[in-house]
């Protein structure tokens, strides 16, 4: 398809896919002639993935890069090629490993990694983002007198597990290596919120049951 035709199907107007291909998100399309280029179904699924990492995501620009960048290096195994591309979106500050609650979480953290054997999570805690994340969600939670421990994070954490599962069962229902970290990545981009989106919707029935409208 033509650039135009590209720009109906996508709902993305020609002025901003040219500046996504400026920019390297898309990849160059199959050259016509010295003025026109020819995109197909990859190119409009990569600029839909685009959009939402940028419109859902508000993610920057130079970050869409780098996560596609990973995305887009074959080298890699499927493992190791999804980690780089989740781990290059945006992440938590680190947390002050001198602070007590940090101290505190930590072992609270390492409790629950230990009690589910997440052996892969237990090895990467000095390097992954998403364990950093949640030492600094539990620390606020302790410096606010909330103790949460391992005890309480677990329910949470069994039911992330069967999102978890369920999220890598609709991966596998694509064909490439590409789509399938493309699925990765949007599903981190997009599920999250959903699931914040169902959490929230979750508690405010439940009160609703317990406590009425009073």
């Amino acid at each position: 398809m033509r650039l135009a035709r590209l720009s109906e199907r996508s709902g993305v107007s020609a002025a901003t896919i040219k500046y996504y291909l400026r920019e390297g998100l898309l990849p160059p399309g199959r050259q016509v002639n010295a003025t026109t280029a020819e995109y197909d179904e990859e190119h409009l699924r990569r600029l839909r993935l685009v959009r939402a990492m940028i419109q859902v995501g508000r993610i920057p620009v130079a970050t869409v890069r780098e996560v596609l960048g990973h995305v887009d290096d074959d080298s890699l195994g499927r493992t190791i090629r999804v980690g780089a591309a989740l781990w290059a979106l945006p992440q938590v500050p680190e947390p002050d490993e001198d602070d007590e609650f940090v101290r505190s979480a930590h072992q609270e953290v390492d409790a629950l990694l230990d009690v589910l054997g997440w052996e892969n999570a237990k090895q990467l805690t000095t390097i992954s983002p998403a364990y950093r994340r949640l030492v600094v969600a539990v620390a606020a939670f302790r410096r606010l007198g909330y103790d949460w421990d391992a005890e309480l994070l677990m329910s949470h954490a069994k039911l992330m597990h069967q999102a978890a599962v369920a999220d890598l069962d609709f991966l596998e229902t694509h064909q490439s290596e590409e789509e399938k970290v493309e699925v990765a990545v949007a599903s981190a981009v997009l599920v999250e919120p959903m699931l914040q989106a169902l959490h929230r919707l979750a508690q405010e029935e439940e009160t609703a049951r317990r406590y009425g409208f009073e």
